[in-house]
């Protein structure tokens, strides 16, 4: 586990559903709206585009104060300077990406819905471990199904626990009454047409929480 510079993970998790013409705009939104860490998430294969895109991510997360985290591409999250990267099945191992990026970075992992893999990563010195999906999503239809259980028995692990999945502000009470550190969301966030207003309520969540 790093030793980041930012504060214990809590709240909302916001990912970037890219591409698209207004990402800058979208992206400032959520923060402005009280997201408290930002995903790059672009599956293409524009390099030269996405990197501008980091750099650019970069320099908003910096001025917010929030760490911007990469989607599987641990040589993007090198080049645009952001705080970590977020592993998935078949991306780099933890070891790799720690070596590539740094003792400080944050690096997360998905574990699906597997406390096994959750436990192995743990030891491995993931710095969060992400869960889900837990509802039906338009992002990735075919994932496999987590149950909210998953989240509280893995907060034995002494790690950030981070829920994600078809999430809304209808649902997000149920996860992180479960025990989710922090919701991680795409659709109900970048597809609204008020992506502020949209990041205010997922953030007021967890206003009224213990510290």
């Amino acid at each position: 586990m790093s030793a980041n510079p930012f504060p214990p993970l809590r709240g909302l998790y916001a990912i970037s559903n890219g591409p698209r013409t207004d990402l800058l705009d979208a992206c400032a939104a959520a923060l402005a709206g009280g997201a408290t860490i930002l995903q790059y998430r672009d599956k293409t294969d524009a390099h030269a585009r996405r990197l501008d895109e980091a750099r650019a991510l970069q320099a908003l997360c910096a001025r917010h104060r929030v760490p911007l985290i990469v989607n599987d591409d641990v040589d993007l999250a090198a080049a645009s300077g952001a705080a970590g990267v977020h592993l998935g099945e078949g991306d780099a191992p933890i070891c790799e990406a720690r070596a590539r990026l740094g003792r400080d970075a944050i690096i997360g992992v998905s574990c699906y819905d597997s406390l096994e893999r959750a436990r192995q990563f743990a030891a491995a010195g993931a710095d969060y471990l992400a869960f889900g999906a837990f509802f039906p999503s338009p992002t990735k239809p075919h994932a496999r199904v987590a149950t909210p259980q998953l989240l509280s028995q893995a907060k034995t692990l002494g790690l950030p626990v981070v829920a994600i999945g078809g999430i809304t502000h209808a649902n997000a009470p149920l996860l992180i009454d479960a025990g989710a550190d922090a919701v991680a969301v795409i659709s109900a966030l970048f597809d609204a047409s008020d992506v502020h207003a949209a990041a205010r309520r997922f953030a007021a969540l967890f206003e009224t929480l213990p510290s």
